[in-house]
């Protein structure tokens, strides 16, 4: 297949301003990972200059297959959970002054958990020695589809329960065979049942080969299952090995599915092409003081 060439709308913030090399230092002194660095997000520097950063535990290698993504999926360099992670992650997100915690993991299917204890520990840290006025998002696996660990992980009491679909139910063969959409939509479903006061989020790519109607059918799905949230963006092949770019999608039909969510209901749309699951989560948190 013919490799696209980028337009021009997808430039983001080049890494490696003062701030950025600071956070990275941060992160290493702490042994800390992000999913922006390992995912290589085309936002990270601008992140990064904002002092902010989605951390990612429980190693930097992935149990699954998926092939949209720049995670190390070798299954050869997994290592056994680190227990003083979360202690770490809440030590510097008190030192960062963070006010919006993200938290996402790799795929780790290993564990008999799935790694939801390490969420929950997680949490529990950051209550412990952050500011209590501190809002936590969690990025979360679909766990096997095991309902009890997502019962689990939602009664630790985050703010945000993110699990994101990735695409349309079509491409899941060949975007993410080791995953089920209607499993990933259950997870969302648990989530909300469990807790009703909790924000769902969900989100997908586009320029996979979906059509438009596949994609507002998508969102109607996420809707219907109470979804408080959505992202949308650009998907971008990390390398010429991952799942080659169907297309690269106009801004404009990105304002078009914006427009389209909010009227169907839901609380916060962010879509764009540099928009990432956790670009801007922060703004969830007017979602939030409004429940106040």
């Amino acid at each position: 297949m013919e490799v696209l060439r980028k337009p021009k709308w997808l430039k983001s913030e080049k890494l490696g301003a003062g701030k950025a090399r600071k956070m990275m230092k941060k992160l290493r002194k702490y042994n800390l990972h992000t999913v922006c660095e390992s995912a290589k997000c085309p936002n990270q520097g601008e992140c990064f200059e904002n002092g902010t950063a989605t951390f990612m535990i429980l190693g930097e290698t992935c149990t699954r297959n998926c092939t949209f993504c720049a995670i190390d999926k070798t299954n050869k360099n997994l290592k056994p959970t680190d227990v003083n992670e979360p202690k770490a992650i809440a030590e510097l997100s008190n030192e960062l002054g963070l006010k919006y915690v993200v938290i996402t993991t790799v795929t780790r299917d290993d564990l008999p958990d799935g790694g939801a204890s390490q969420f929950v520990e997680v949490i529990k840290q950051i209550r412990k020695i952050c500011d209590p006025d501190v809002a936590i998002e969690l990025l979360i696996s679909d766990l096997k589809g095991d309902p009890d660990q997502v019962k689990y992980i939602v009664n630790a009491g985050p703010d945000v329960l993110n699990h994101n679909v990735e695409t349309v139910p079509r491409l899941y063969d060949v975007v993410r065979p080791m995953a089920d959409f209607e499993r990933s939509l259950k997870v969302l479903q648990t989530a909300k049942s469990t807790d009703c006061s909790i924000l769902t989020k969900s989100g997908f790519m586009v320029g996979l080969g979906e059509t438009k109607t596949e994609v507002l059918e998508l969102m109607k799905k996420l809707r219907e299952s109470d979804i408080d949230i959505i992202t949308i963006g650009q998907y971008m092949a990390p390398t010429k090995e991952h799942y080659p770019v169907a297309e690269y999608i106009h801004p404009d039909i990105f304002a078009y599915y914006k427009k389209e969510g909010e009227r169907m209901g839901f609380k916060l749309v962010e879509s764009a092409p540099l928009v990432r699951s956790s670009y801007h989560a922060e703004r969830a948190k007017k979602i939030l003081n409004k429940k106040l």
